[in-house]
């Protein structure tokens, strides 16, 4: 089942035009994706360094909240009764009634998760953080007091947390934390936000003691450092703030304390890129070795590198595996052909030359001895072989001629051109008919026409016949031509060979067996054919040629 459908896949893919896949999209594919790979790991680098912010960010809110949970704790104890009226009360805008009942919802709500909101890749990077100032305003004494209690606990969490840890006043002055105790923080622009009420985080340069190692530079993480502001508001008013700041895990650091999950990232590439050699590999240079081993056998000797691969791999090595198996068997062919040829020419040749070279012989040997009468006899031998041999050769240069003819975009009339031949060749001993009448434009020139047509109704005459009939008929994109004599006809055994060169039953008579061989070889090289049809007397013929599509009513001559 799994087999019939992945070929029912393959041919639908394939009469879509999809396979096989173009080289073009092989190489696009494969330089996709190498570009893909380093973009992706920069793309993955800052992902993953913004989520290692986030969760800083996160694990800063909940020690903020901790601690101002702590820090009113210990103002109540000290303020008892007072608690109510402590602080700065926050300014309200007059609420729409949508904005009341939105707020009467949060207030009936039981949670109030603060999401983290820093965010790397757009988020702006402030200068370093500016140092305290005196304030104008002294520190009030009650949070002085609930910070000094603070401070012991706060610097134990610092040893664990690594955060910097700073509790302010509502006034914005430092009132807890390990360092800038009784200065003002609140200049910056995060603090101030903080002392409206409302969390505020920011990232800021860092400056380090050390200078960071030059592998840690593809990461920002190591050159900044978090700050969050969390108000402390109770009943509406703003007691203080806990103002908190961490520098992030280096994604270095965590890429290493992550290492198993790197390591199989790196495994993950590595098999993606030895995928794509396995792919450019198997689409084009593995077909191309092919072809190389295939050019190899064949210059061996061995037909079997002939035929074509049957995966080539991509739709451009299909049309060169094609086009090589292609030209081989042209080649092959035709050397068949030079072979076989040569082997023909020879054999048509040594017969003349041995009987002039035998009478040459004789001449020279018993010329005093022989008769006028016999020496007229030999050299009529001699002349009789010398025109056979001329005339064999003129008919091998009309043969190579057909053999090696460009066909050009010449059109003719073949009626006109039958007409032609009719007027030149027919007498009252043999008749030449043509039928039906009309036009047929065909794509041959007129003396390629009148070279075939010749050729015919000269091997009809040969071969005893006394009239030639020629019927012309349209089949699709093709012209019919019907040749049929009166003559000798063809033997069934003969009927294989009468289109091979030299082929001929009338070697005695001075035939050369390349007529027809011509006549086909032309008609072959203008997109036509010859064949032998049956027929009860004679010899009958059925030449197509290439049907020319123009006006029929033009007529063209020869």
């Amino acid at each position: 089942m799994l087999a019939d459908g992945y070929t029912k896949l393959k041919h639908t893919l394939t009469r879509l035009g999809i396979l096989p896949i173009s080289l073009w999209v092989i190489l696009l594919v494969v330089n996709l994706t190498v570009l893909i790979l380093p973009l992706g790991s920069i793309f993955f680098f800052r992902i993953y360094e913004n989520q290692l912010i986030r969760e800083t960010e996160t694990e800063l809110i909940a020690q903020s909240v901790f601690i101002a949970e702590i820090f009113k704790r210990e103002l109540r104890q000290s303020l008892g009764d007072k608690a109510d009226a402590y602080g700065l009360e926050l300014k309200k805008k007059r609420p729409y009634k949508k904005r009341r009942l939105r707020r009467r919802k949060k207030k009936t709500s039981r949670y109030t998760p603060l999401a983290p909101q820093l965010d790397l890749a757009i988020g702006p990077i402030f200068p370093p953080r500016p140092d305290g100032m005196v304030p104008q305003i002294p520190p009030d004494e009650t949070a002085t007091k609930a910070g000094i209690a603070l401070v012991g606990l706060l610097l134990e969490a610092q040893r664990t947390t690594l955060a910097g840890i700073r509790v302010l006043d509502f006034n914005g002055a430092v009132i807890a934390g390990s360092n800038e105790t009784g200065l003002s923080l609140a200049h910056m622009t995060e603090v101030a936000r903080g002392l409206a009420g409302h969390y505020k985080s920011v990232i800021r340069q860092r400056i380090s003691d050390e200078p960071p190692p030059s592998i840690t530079s593809i990461s920002r993480g190591t050159g900044i450092r978090l700050f969050t502001v969390y108000p402390i508001i109770s009943n509406d008013r703003l007691w203080g703030a806990v103002y908190l700041s961490r520098t992030p895990r280096s994604i270095l650091k965590h890429m290493f304390a992550e290492k198993y999950k790197v390591m199989l990232a790196g495994l993950f590439i590595l098999l993606a890129t030895l995928f794509i050699v396995f792919i450019t590999s198997w689409t084009i240079a593995r077909p191309i070795y092919r072809l190389i081993e295939r050019t190899k056998n064949i210059a061996a000797g061995d037909r079997r590198a002939l035929e074509e691969f049957r995966v080539p791999g991509t739709k451009e090595m299909a049309l060169l595996t094609r086009s090589f198996a292609d030209t081989a068997r042209s080649l092959q062919e035709r050397s068949s052909y030079i072979r076989n040829f040569a082997s023909h020419v020879s054999h048509e040749l040594k017969t003349p030359l041995t009987s002039i070279r035998g009478a040459a012989e004789l001449l020279d040997e018993h010329f005093d001895e022989m008769t006028q009468k016999e020496r007229r006899r030999f050299l009529g031998n001699i002349l009789d072989d010398s025109d056979r041999l001329k005339h064999l050769v003129s008919r091998l240069l009309e043969l190579a001629q057909a053999d090696s003819f460009t066909p050009s975009a010449e059109k003719c009339d073949l009626r006109l051109a039958l007409q032609e031949v009719q007027d030149k060749a027919g007498t009252k001993e043999f008749a030449i008919t043509i039928e039906p009448q009309g036009h047929f434009l065909i794509k041959m020139s007129a003396e390629i026409v009148e070279m075939i047509l010749c050729n015919m109704v000269e091997n009809a005459r040969k071969h005893g016949a006394t009239k030639v009939s020629f019927k012309l008929s349209q089949e699709g994109e093709q012209v019919r031509l019907s040749i049929c004599d009166d003559g000798n006809g063809i033997s069934k055994a003969n009927s294989t060979k009468i289109f091979d060169p030299f082929f001929t039953t009338r070697r005695g008579q001075g035939g050369t067996g390349i007529g027809l061989a011509i006549v086909r070889s032309l008609l072959e090289n203008h997109h036509g054919s010859i064949v032998l049809e049956k027929s009860a007397k004679g010899a009958c013929f059925a030449l197509h040629f290439q049907h020319f599509e123009g006006q029929s009513s033009e007529r063209h001559s020869l």
